[in-house]
């Protein structure tokens, strides 16, 4: 399956026959070499789009403010133009892309019932965002093309049962004069592939078949979608095993299985470049004021305790690096906080491990520093242990009592912990968070809904922290103006 470093991916989709449409069904996987980095790149930013989607179901948004967001995330990673953009936009390799991503989610998101459900709903509401904002010509050449086994409803048909569908069409007439036909076109499918209408009473109802009209053909499309997406997981799920074998997959796969529990965040390993210089003694005032809770929790452990173990060290250490801490600075701040011991101790232990995570040790590598997904799945903290997300790992009882400790000042009350402890019972961890971030920086100009600026949600402390310092800033230029 694959060459050196280019995997081959089965299909008779490629640029020789093209991708005629924006929209797809997947019916037939690709059949071209790729690279690992093109595998996976095209996977993540699909990831992306369908973590903040679930994000969104998890959210309670509205259809319409979930479309907004779906649309802004595919613009940005997964932008699909129409036929109509060919001639200045490089469609076919947009499509490849969609196309690519797609097969390769199956591959990692077909395990298990669980992941296979969340994968469905997911990419059965993406084609749904598709479906609504495709140009009407290129959508009708799209649902031509796929054949579908309806049946157009002729005159005879619909003069026999046009009282029905004049009623179905909410029409009143003069029962004594002649009945108009309907004004819809219909067509003809068995009633299981419509539940939906049915239980809505949109179709009419004859002998096993449901007469749908042309306005509702969307809903037989959306469930064909998702009817075929499920036999497909299924099928992929029998045949994955063969694949177990290759060891540059299976880390990939399983990376992007964890997609949905954080969403996928971008990697954070240099400084933020804000132009000005973050101080050792400025770190306990930005706590309170711009860290999340899995930063707050390390910080006040480290001033509570003057030390954190090695996992809280490193967690730490590599926020504050990616904040804008130089290491000039991180030796002081954590010189500082370790005062229970002395100079010759912290020198012989502490030291180098600082300055590793710098890349000024050992293999001189620049450490990204943790995303919101690491800090969930790895390193699970025990006893004694101050790392890892509260909202994952703090019983119920004592995240509701840290979370007002931490953010009542903040604008967080009582009230509001209904909401976040619902979406942490729900394991979406990263959706709390980004509540808490909208309430306590409602009083800067967020609103429910946002999330940390375009209705994205929190995928990573750094994140979180560099849009609370932006919003402040931007506030306090707001004022110098004034």
């Amino acid at each position: 399956m694959f060459k050196g470093k280019r995997a081959k991916v089965a299909n008779e989709q490629t640029s020789e026959s093209g991708y005629k449409f924006r929209l797809n069904f997947y019916d037939k996987p690709p059949l071209y070499e790729v690279t690992l980095e093109e595998f996976e790149t095209c996977a993540l930013d699909r990831l992306r789009i369908l973590a903040e989607i679930e994000s969104s179901f998890a959210r309670n948004r509205s259809w319409d403010e979930l479309k907004n967001v779906t649309e802004a995330q595919l613009k940005k990673y997964l932008p699909l133009s129409s036929n109509s953009a060919a001639a200045t936009v490089d469609v076919e390799l947009q499509r490849r892309r969609d196309h690519l991503g797609h097969f390769v989610l199956r591959l990692a998101f077909c395990r298990s019932e669980e992941l296979r459900r969340r994968f469905v709903k997911a990419e059965t509401t993406l084609f749904r965002v598709k479906y609504e904002s495709d140009i009407s010509i290129d959508r009708a050449d799209f649902l031509e093309a796929q054949k579908f086994d309806w049946k157009q409803v002729e005159g005879p048909e619909k003069q026999q049962f046009s009282r029905e569908l004049n009623a179905l069409e909410g029409k009143l007439f003069d029962p004594t004069k002649e009945l108009p036909l309907p004004a819809f076109d219909y067509v003809k499918v068995h009633w299981t592939r419509v539940p939906d209408l049915v239980a809505k009473r949109r179709v009419l109802l004859r002998e096993g078949f449901a007469y749908v009209p042309t306005r509702e053909q969307s809903s037989f499309v959306f469930h064909e979608f998702e009817r075929k997406l499920e036999r497909a997981l299924e099928f992929t799920a029998k045949t994955l095993p063969r694949m177990d074998e290759d060891t540059r997959l299976v880390p990939i796969l399983n990376n992007l299985s964890q997609g949905f529990l954080a969403g996928v965040p971008s990697e954070w390993s240099n400084p933020l470049a804000s132009g000005d210089e973050i101080r050792a003694d400025m770190i306990d005032d930005m706590a309170k004021k711009h860290f999340p809770m899995c930063m707050r929790n390390l910080h006040e452990c480290l001033v509570r305790d003057h030390h954190l173990k090695h996992f809280g060290r490193l967690q730490y250490g590599l926020f504050l690096k990616v904040l804008g801490l130089s290491i000039e600075e991180a030796l002081v701040f954590w010189r500082k906080s370790f005062s229970g011991m002395t100079d010759d101790k912290f020198n012989k232990e502490y030291k180098y491990n600082i300055r590793h995570s710098y890349g000024l040790e050992g293999k001189r590598a620049n450490y990204p520093a943790k995303s919101c997904q690491q800090i969930l799945v790895t390193d699970k903290p025990g006893v004694g242990d101050c790392h890892g997300c509260p909202y994952r790992h703090f019983s119920p009882e004592n995240l509701q009592t840290s979370l007002l400790a931490a953010y009542s000042s903040q604008g967080l009350t009582t009230t509001d912990l209904h909401e976040i402890m619902r979406t942490v019972k729900e394991s979406h961890y990263h959706v709390a968070c980004t509540r808490v971030f909208e309430i306590t920086h409602a009083s800067r100009g967020v609103k429910k809904g946002e999330g940390i600026g375009g209705g994205e949600s929190v995928t990573h402390p750094n994140q979180y922290a560099a849009q609370s310092i932006e919003l402040e800033k931007s506030r306090e230029d707001a004022m110098a103006v004034e």
